[in-house]
């Protein structure tokens, strides 16, 4: 596996034993990104986590302390990864004004995700989300 221990003692994922090519690689620096919905920035940060995983496109999780987190809301959604733990989902619910106002906008479900409690050699993704960039705008930011 292509992930270094951070403390010799950490237990990788049992999947690891079944799938030891798999890589999960962090970028060694941080990315600054924004995250919208039309006008409406949901996140912002210069302190991005770059996440490569396989063959996947690059994630960027963002701390969640840089998230508008009083307008993304928990759904009953849950997946399992058995190389980060598992996952827990997000809805954007716009503010009651938001759906009256000249540019209306609406609820869009499962924007987001987070590994609130994710194995040990992933850890970092603790108190970070990721956004679909199908569901909104991310934009990288100059660092």
């Amino acid at each position: 596996c292509n992930l270094v221990r951070e403390d010799p003692k950490m237990a990788l994922s049992p999947a690891y034993e079944r799938h030891p090519q798999h890589t999960l690689v962090f970028a060694d620096a941080l990315v600054g990104i924004r995250v919208a919905l039309g006008e409406r920035v949901l996140a912002e940060t210069r302190s991005g986590l770059i996440l490569r995983e396989g063959s996947y496109p690059e994630t960027v999780y963002i701390p969640r302390e840089d998230c508008d987190v009083d307008r993304l809301i928990r759904n009953q959604a849950t997946t399992h990864c058995p190389f980060k733990g598992d996952a827990t989902y997000y809805d954007f619910e716009p503010p009651a004004s938001a759906t009256t106002s000249a540019k209306p906008e609406t609820k869009v479900e499962q924007i987001c995700w987070s590994y609130e409690t994710p194995f040990d050699q992933m850890l970092r993704l603790r108190d970070h989300v990721a956004f679909y960039p199908d569901r909104a705008t991310l934009t990288l930011l100059d660092q």
